[in-house]
């Protein structure tokens, strides 16, 4: 009798999904008075650079300015999810939210899953203003695709998991920021996102082949834009690979409860 009163009051851990919700409302919650810097700082970057480029790439024709908008909506990107995971990763481990959250049953993918999914869904005005704001000022017209819906996750999952690593490795809040700035800017640069590839050096061309801004800016051109191609299937294959290596790496460097 004293075994089966035990068993009944221990209490069941929550399941994976009631801990994503949890830790995602929690998130949501945190960012309620900050929500609109966050939307204005993620948007004017991103409009600035596409309205300062078309400037130059007005004269070259559709396919350029393809490429402006499509590289700026992944700055926006990278602004409103990789600077903006790299920041809260960083305050919540000096501040010791990490530490409270290890010691509650939650694991620890549900607590970086609930952070990619709030800063996603926070951002996502900033890349519809983009975007808008960008086919109006460029002149091109939209063809966008179905596959739309599953592009942008998986354009930001591996910026933010990027994002997420520098925010797990950086020794200080300072170092952290220098790391994303430089990354952002030279995650852009160094491929052909914003700008076409026939305007690249081939050493440009080559290192941006290993950027996931370049596929990512790849896969937005064909869904946004249209003609949808072969390229959008390695394109989302690369970015489903570095997701996973990266959040992989994440999930070793995060410290949490040593039973998980």
């Amino acid at each position: 009798m004293c075994i089966y009163i035990m068993q009944h009051n221990v209490r069941r851990q929550p399941t994976f999904a009631k801990q994503l919700v949890d830790v995602f409302l929690i998130e949501l919650t945190n960012w309620r008075w900050s929500w609109r810097s966050m939307l204005i700082a993620g948007t004017l970057a991103p409009l600035l650079s596409m309205l300062a480029l078309s400037v130059f790439a007005r004269d070259s024709g559709r396919g350029s300015l393809a490429y402006v908008l499509t590289g700026n909506v992944v700055l926006a990107l990278m602004f409103g999810n990789m600077d903006n995971i790299q920041n809260h990763f960083m305050f919540m481990r000096f501040q010791g939210t990490l530490d409270y959250f290890a010691t509650l049953p939650i694991r620890k993918a549900a607590v970086i899953l609930a952070l990619v999914l709030a800063f996603f869904l926070i951002s996502l005005p900033s890349q519809l203003v983009t975007i808008v704001v960008g086919t109006l000022a460029l002149k091109i017209p939209l063809e966008v695709n179905p596959l739309v819906i599953v592009v942008v996750p998986l354009c930001v999952i591996p910026l933010s998991g990027i994002g997420a690593l520098i925010g797990t490795t950086a020794r200080t809040p300072q170092e952290a920021g220098t790391i994303s700035f430089l990354l952002t800017f030279l995650l852009v640069g160094i491929g052909p996102v914003v700008i076409p590839p026939d305007h690249l050096p081939q050493i440009m061309l080559i290192l941006g082949r290993f950027s996931p801004a370049t596929y990512a800016a790849s896969a937005l051109r064909e869904v946004l834009l249209g003609p949808v191609t072969g390229q959008l299937g390695i394109d989302l294959l690369v970015l489903t690979g570095v997701s996973v290596v990266v959040f992989w790496i994440v999930g070793k460097k995060l410290d949490w409860r040593k039973d998980e």
